[in-house]
């Protein structure tokens, strides 16, 4: 039964326009990033910082690294706008349109709902996810040959790996971006289990999201940058690193773990007390 409700679930998630808003956003944000690149000068910063550190520059300004360069912004700003719309409109949007309680007149329990939508979120932040890397690297390599990696972050990341390498930490990256755009999903829907508006569900959990980076920003909080939520929500950009710090990934998993079993549980427990009727 459980696989039964969450594939009807799914059929009504993908079954909304706004569900698309972001695959078709990140396409849009691809394409001009890689003709900007092929067509302007924007690669020649690239190229001098690689001779700079004695890196032969042909064989890393790449399609694998377009790909990786337009990764960075992606998934700092849109990706937690677009998986914030779809965890608000969970639960909110079903009340907000007077189905909710059809759906707890039959016979399944509040948290049973709960889990159902809760998973079918997460698979749809997968799928975005990855639709980012391939739609990314797939047109990154129309316009730019096969070759190594170099992904570089100022003060926090410098990587340079060959092809086959590179790949791998590319690929891996977006196993754990997963993570990230499933925590921020789970706030959304959080918040979506509380009287509010699919609106302010998606409000409040970007707000959250972006209070939290612009106060890691802050150069003199560096030192406590471990104690906020979108430091660990990065812990992705790691496995682009060689070698991996898997002390500090391990860490920042079980933060994010830590996380989401508290959104869900402050989640079905709100639900639990709504009145539904009213």
């Amino acid at each position: 039964m459980f696989r039964l409700q969450l594939r009807n679930e799914l059929w009504k998630l993908f079954g909304k326009k706004r569900t698309y808003i972001g695959f078709g956003a990140f396409l849009v944000a691809q394409v001009i990033i890689v003709l900007v690149f092929r067509y302007s000068r924007a690669s020649h910063g690239m190229v001098d910082q690689l001779e700079r550190n004695g890196y032969p520059a042909q064989q890393f300004v790449s399609s694998l690294t377009i790909a990786t360069v337009m990764l960075f912004p992606i998934a700092y700003v849109l990706l937690p706008l677009y998986v914030a719309l779809v965890g608000g409109d969970l639960v909110a949007k079903e009340a907000e349109d007077g189905t909710l309680r059809m759906i707890l007149s039959r016979p399944i329990s509040r948290l049973r709902l709960l889990l159902v939508k809760w998973v079918a979120g997460l698979i749809f932040a997968t799928l975005l996810v990855f639709a980012l890397g391939l739609i990314g690297l797939g047109f990154a390599s129309l316009f730019f040959p096969w070759g190594g990696l170099f992904a570089f972050v100022p003060g926090e990341l410098f990587s340079v790996l060959d092809p086959a390498a590179g790949l791998k930490h590319y690929l891996a990256a977006h196993v754990l971006l997963t993570v990230k755009a499933g925590t921020i999903l789970g706030l959304a829907f959080m918040f979506s289990c509380f009287n509010v508006k699919p609106a302010a569900a998606t409000i409040l959990a970007l707000s959250v999201t972006f209070v939290s980076f612009v106060l890691m920003q802050i150069p003199f909080f560096k030192d406590l940058q471990h104690w906020f939520f979108t430091y660990h929500l990065n812990v992705w950009q790691n496995l682009l690193a060689s070698p991996v710090p898997g002390a500090k990934v391990c860490m920042s998993l079980s933060v994010l773990a830590g996380f989401n079993l508290t959104f869900l549980v402050i989640g079905c427990t709100a639900f639990q007390v709504r009145d539904i009727k009213s």
